[in-house]
């Protein structure tokens, strides 16, 4: 009876001691990508606060960004440093998380699984991508719109709308929380088609569910929008226009991936088409 409870616990203890060893491995390059980028933060802030510097110039403003603290600069520079340490290691973690769970599937699911290993990262890129190309600058042109600025001479001018006498003031910490709250939401909202093919590859959702559920799929979205946005409604739009048409395409991928399920399945004989045909005649 010991002796079965010994062999029965020692996979498990190989287990652990792979996966502590994993995650040494992705602390590690998870250090390393925050070091290495927090060499080159001032750079990567100086590539965040671009568009909003564009729109600055565009209203005739010198693009300067205050902090209104001694510490303000050092701990933007390490969350900076940490967002893109991770991205930067992400490959490294991505590979310890594959080596991990690599020994227990099947030849079939290795191969299913590894292309989402690779489409994540690049999902999120081209969205974060187009959140800092496409919506930052049309959001901070909405924002900014409505400033008043102070110009060379020390008068207000009114950048915008605005006739209140509020003088804006570019904050670098308040402008990277905006900027990276758009890159995240972005990001995190084109992982959509990765998501339902899997959870379509798992059964657990269907085309024909997917669809039925469009109406519902829009309030969500739209709920979705008004929550990671800010209060304006042309990025709210694009969010949602955006999000929504990655919806369609999940629908497009997990009936791709039915398709093939059933196609597998007549092969192995659990699909007898003869009988399909004739059970819809008896109806």
């Amino acid at each position: 009876m010991s002796n079965g409870i010994e062999d029965s616990s020692a996979p498990l203890i190989e287990h652990l001691t792979e996966l502590r060893s994993r995650l040494i491995y992705s602390i590690i390059a998870l250090i390393i990508g925050i070091l290495v980028t927090f060499y080159f933060a001032p750079s990567l802030l100086t590539f965040l606060l671009e568009p909003t510097a564009k729109v600055l110039i565009s209203y005739g403003q010198k693009p300067d960004f205050s902090t209104f603290a001694a510490q303000e600069n050092f701990f933007v520079y390490f969350r900076i440093s940490v967002l893109m340490g991770f991205a930067l290691s992400f490959p490294v973690i991505a590979f310890q998380l594959w080596r991990f769970v690599a020994p227990g599937l099947y030849k079939n699911e290795k191969g299913a699984f590894l292309p989402f290993i690779v489409a994540s990262p690049m999902l999120f890129l081209t969205g974060a991508a187009f959140a800092h190309y496409a919506v930052t600058p049309l959001a901070m042109n909405f924002f900014i719109g409505f400033s008043d600025f102070i110009t060379e001479g020390g008068d207000t001018a009114v950048g915008g709308l605005s006739e209140t006498g509020n003088t804006f003031i570019p904050r670098v910490q308040d402008i990277l929380d905006l900027t990276l709250k758009f890159i995240f939401a972005f990001g995190l909202c084109f992982q959509l088609p990765v998501l339902m093919t899997l959870l379509g590859m798992a059964d657990l959702v269907s085309s024909v569910g997917m669809k039925n559920m469009r109406k519902y799929a829009v309030v969500a979205i739209l709920t979705l929008a008004a929550i990671v946005t800010p209060p304006d409604v042309v990025t709210q739009v694009i969010l949602f226009a955006v999000v929504y048409l990655l919806y369609e395409i999940s629908i497009q991928l997990v009936a791709a991936v039915e398709r093939k399920r059933d196609k597998k399945l007549r092969e192995d004989g659990y699909y007898d088409d003869d009988e399909d045909d004739g059970d819809e005649d008896d109806e």
